[in-house]
């Protein structure tokens, strides 16, 4: 998809409760926890751990206290003009996520004709709800802010009306009524063991559309955006105007956190042969000219390498752009204008990665790469990059399994699974052994012809779009994909709900936004970030039912497993009929040897863990739609128990 700007569950979160509904009283507020069956409560490791050979469907340990608490609430005057009731949950970084056990404010602006009493409460992805209560307000323009913590983490979204006068939060942007959305990050310490990174390519998530927002990136995870070196963008007017000497670098990337996946398609009118502004359509006027240019950008890129990532062992390149869209030359002149980027980045940069082809689809990488083979294409590439789209509409109603269990074997050819299998078969055909992959696009929409709106998306959409890009992702890295970049930022116009957040200045999105609040997809990133960076990939689970998926990973350093497990069904999966999140199978994981017991963690989509037991070395899960993460430690039953995608070698 060209982004050209003018990206339990099985568990779901179980809410360990006090109970009881709200209070009213004299400023009084009070919390209500939900006691519900439908996923683990964030306990600490060791402690709500249920009886071998139960059932994954769990009920919280009510005394591990993982709650959502909201009091001590406190007014003032609010603005003239205020709507009848609004609310927020406003934080420094602009982000609306907060750290686990952290404190923050849930406000709500009041302007009620009468006094009146405010009736709210905060629910999760699925609507269990995690803390309610009342308080009492005056007539007129009133702030009343609560203070609140919660050590259960993933998306939350307040409510509120008026006991009297009634109402309903107010649509922000593109986020719909009756909802003000923020996000818990998950605290995974001693569930989840820390990892040391040799290199810090071994990160694994990179994004677009938050390139200079360092605290969004860091709370969802990501380690890697896009610069642009395009000639297009440093060299707009004229030749010989791009300094490598000179300071180009964004300051963002200074702090060496985040790294930089170096973009090199579009050429300006002035060296293009339509005179015209190209993204990539034919090569340059002069390859040797654009030899020049990139013998430039690889001297600057190796001096910012080293200067600011010390640990970061390449610099990387991706030269086209889905060129299934643009491209409109000869196969011969598209070799030639990678034969001009190769040695131009080579003769400067001795660290360089140069990457393509970079289609919209894994498929139509592949059958790029098979065309390109014998036109002796290897030779000027050192990894392959792709975009990840691998559907006519990448949504909640088209997710990644959807022609997986086709009874048509030529659909199944055409699912993501089967895509990125034949890519990475591809690779080891007709090019180098051992090169990476990176998925460097791919985003979930809202469903195709669907708009922004006060009463869209749905509570239901939300959560699928959630689960769909959690699963996508997982599929990229569980098929060999070594780094997966998440698509996009906040919503954007043109092309509906690819925003992970939601973009609360503007109705239909805007390019940069930076008010902003989390969509559920947002904080399931984040957990799967928080679970599965710093990981080599093992593969698919061998021998799972029709429906179940499951994909193991071993930490770096030989450390813990993870596997990442789910089911999917059509017939439970629609917009018409809706995406259902109760639906489940049973399933058995093997995680130890025969004849042994003992215990896992098992993480639910929003990063809420659970310690479970196994016996005679089998672990009983009731899967659904939304994925679950189990860290176990036997390395040697889990080798075993996958295939090792195609080529694919562990950092």
């Amino acid at each position: 998809m060209k982004f050209q700007p003018l990206l339990l569950s099985s568990l779901v979160l179980a809410l360990a409760g006090c109970g009881g509904g709200g209070g009213s009283g004299s400023g009084a507020t009070s919390a209500t926890t939900n006691n519900g069956t439908s996923s683990p409560s964030g306990a600490p490791a060791g402690t709500s751990v249920t009886p071998a050979g139960t059932s994954a469907t769990l009920t919280a340990n009510t005394t591990a206290g993982e709650v959502m608490t909201c009091q001590s609430p406190a007014t003032s005057s609010a603005p003239a003009g205020s709507p009848l009731i609004s609310a927020d949950t406003p934080s420094a970084d602009a982000t609306r996520m907060f750290a686990s056990g952290s404190t923050f404010q849930l406000s709500f602006v009041t302007n009620a004709p009468t006094a009146d009493k405010v009736n709210w409460a905060v629910s999760d992805q699925l609507g269990n709800v995690a803390a309610s209560g009342s308080f009492p307000v005056a007539d007129g323009p009133v702030t009343t802010t609560l203070s609140c913590t919660s050590t259960l983490s993933g998306y939350f979204a307040a409510s509120a009306t008026l006991a009297q006068n009634g109402g309903q939060l107010p649509s922000d942007g593109t986020r719909p009524t009756g909802i003000a959305s923020f996000g818990i990050l998950p605290n995974l310490s001693g569930v989840v063991p820390a990892v040391t990174y040799a290199h810090q390519e071994e990160h694994r998530f990179g994004m677009q559309g938050a390139n200079d927002n360092g605290p969004l990136l860091a709370d969802l995870g990501i380690s890697s955006t896009i610069d642009n070196r395009q000639m297009s963008t440093m060299e707009p007017n004229g030749p010989n105007t791009f300094n490598p000497a000179a300071n180009n670098l964004d300051p963002f990337y200074a702090s060496g956190q985040v790294m930089r996946l170096i973009r090199l398609d579009g050429i300006p009118a002035w060296a293009s042969p339509t005179n015209a502004f190209e993204d990539d359509t034919n090569p340059p006027t002069s390859l040797s000219y654009y030899q020049n240019y990139m013998a430039r950008v690889g001297t600057e890129s190796n001096t910012i390498r080293t200067t600011y990532f010390p640990t970061q062992t390449n610099n990387y390149y991706q030269v086209t752009w889905e060129p299934d869209e643009f491209w409109a030359d000869t196969d011969a002149n598209f070799v030639a204008m990678y034969q001009s980027v190769y040695q131009g980045i080579h003769s400067t940069d001795p660290h360089a990665v140069v990457m393509g082809t970079t289609d919209a689809f894994p498929a139509l990488t592949t059958t790029r790469l098979q065309r390109l083979a014998p036109l002796g294409f290897a030779n000027y590439v050192d990894g392959i990059s792709t975009h990840g789209y691998y559907d006519d509409g990448t949504s909640p109603s088209h997710p990644p399994e959807r022609l997986e269990t086709d009874p048509n074997p030529a659909n199944v050819a055409n699912s993501l699974m089967s895509q990125i299998r034949a890519l990475r078969t591809e690779m080891a055909t007709d090019y180098k052994p051992g090169m990476k992959l990176f998925q460097t696009e791919v985003g979930i929409s809202y469903d195709l012809g669907s708009t922004y709106g006060p009463n869209y998306p749905s509570a239901n959409v939300l959560y699928a779009q959630a689960a769909v890009v959690a699963r996508t992702h997982i599929i990229m890295l569980g098929e060999g994909v070594d780094q997966t970049y998440v698509f996009y930022g906040a919503d954007y116009p043109g092309q509906t709900g690819f925003g992970t957040f939601f973009d609360l200045a503007d109705a239909q999105g805007a390019f940069g936004a930076t008010d902003i609040s989390p969509k559920p997809a947002a904080m399931a990133i984040s957990a799967l970030t928080h679970v599965l960076d710093g990981t080599n990939t093992l593969g698919p689970v061998n021998g799972t039912p029709s429906g179940v998926y499951a994909y193991s990973f071993q930490q770096l350093g030989n450390g813990a497993v993870i596997t990442a497990l789910w089911t999917h069904n059509n017939s439970v999966w629609s917009a018409s009929t809706g995406f259902s999140s109760s639906y489940s199978v049973p399933y058995n994981l093997t995680v130890d040897a025969p004849g042994t017991s003992g215990t896992v963690k098992v993480v639910d989509m929003m990063g809420n863990p659970l310690t479970m037991s196994y016996t005679n070395g089998t672990l009983s899960l009731n899967l659904t739609e939304a994925p679950v993460y189990v860290v176990s430690n036997n390395a040697t039953v889990a080798k075993a128990n996958v295939t090792t995608p195609t080529g694919y070698v562990a950092n």
